[in-house]
């Protein structure tokens, strides 16, 4: 059985904006789901700790950082019209940016072949400038980073599934030619970026993959987008680490998206993630926690994923055969075309 670590950390309980959709329910209902299932004795936990400000300013300025701290420490503010700040927020923030690396140095050093960090605020929104979109600051493209600057690594891949496109992830390695990030997500949609067409530029020129994927995608819209477009370029690229901005509010019972996306397809995609960390990079992956907003449904999509991180076979598969929308086949096609795959 793979080694899978499990992080998170109560602290998240402190960031709590009242009516906010991004709740610390989110992770009770997502642990809860773990310890009923079971996944909770044959995971291995991964160490709580605070990301320091010099973790951060691998991907943020020093005012952002300061903001975020400044806006906590004054008792809350609102930093754009979804994204708040109370007190308690920014250690929340650094706690989960902590799991994640403690999370790559465990996988790095030996100790995991995979994780999952089970945590919040999210962060693929958070770009190096700005907090936004309940985002404060981004997990994934600091975790990232940090195999590249601090282990050695030359390449790592981030794959981002959340329904909302990762512009903060894109922004931080848009000229980046040593991390891909691969974002399927709803378009037009918030935050408006990720068009099939916005492929990096200088050095990063083509290590961005976007697949803007049209309102109503379900399983076989985002299954066929992995198998023709995601996995060629991450294979192409060879990473030697995977990270997976792991939002579940594709999902067809969301409430803030439109998708159609059910329980078998994101295991799906998940054992095609893992079945590509085994190929790529020694089953090196990492699942961060990004959006999903319906407690049910990410309770269930996240305990899914864990499975077959954990190497169990998919308990759900999607239908076979369905034809795919002839939008999607050809935005699929196209993307294929610009990217040489």
């Amino acid at each position: 059985m793979p080694r899978v670590g499990l992080h998170h950390d109560s602290h998240h309980t402190a960031h709590d904006v009242p009516g906010h959709p991004e709740t610390p329910a989110r992770v009770e209902a997502i642990l809860a789901r773990i310890a009923e299932s079971g996944l909770d004795q044959v995971t291995r936990p991964v160490a709580t700790r605070a990301a320091t400000e010099v973790d951060l300013l691998l991907v943020h300025t020093p005012a952002l950082v300061e903001a975020v701290r400044r806006a906590d420490t004054s008792g809350g503010a609102w930093l754009d019209a979804d994204t708040a700040v109370l007190p308690g927020s920014y250690d929340a923030a650094v706690r989960a940016t902590g799991g994640a690396l403690e999370s790559v140095d465990m996988i790095l050093d030996g100790a995991l072949d995979a994780a999952f960090c089970v945590d919040r605020p999210p962060g693929h929104h958070a770009t190096p400038t700005r907090a936004m979109g309940f985002c404060l600051f981004n997990q994934a493209a600091i975790a990232a980073r940090h195999a590249l600057r601090r282990h050695g690594l030359a390449r790592v891949a981030i794959v981002d599934f959340d329904v909302h496109h990762g512009n903060g992830t894109q922004d931080a390695f848009y000229a980046d030619g040593d991390v891909l990030y691969s974002s399927l997500h709803e378009y037009p949609f918030y935050p408006g970026t990720g068009h099939w067409r916005d492929t990096g530029e200088g050095d990063g020129w083509g290590s961005t993959v976007n697949l803007s994927l049209p309102a109503g995608s379900g399983d076989t819209e985002y299954l066929a987008a992995f198998d023709q477009v995601v996995l060629p370029a991450v294979r192409r690229f060879a990473p030697e680490f995977l990270i997976v901005s792991a939002g579940f509010d594709a999902h067809l019972a969301d409430p803030l998206a439109s998708m159609t996306v059910s329980q078998a397809g994101y295991e799906g995609m998940a054992l095609r993630l893992a079945a590509a960390a085994a190929e790529l990079c020694d089953g090196r992956l990492l699942f961060v926690l990004e959006g999903g907003y319906r407690l049910e449904a990410v309770a269930r999509a996240a305990e899914g994923c864990l499975r077959v991180l954990l190497g169990e076979s998919p308990r759900e598969t999607p239908p076979a055969n369905l034809p795919l929308r002839p939008d999607v086949a050809r935005l699929l096609d196209e993307a294929g075309r610009l990217h040489g795959l």
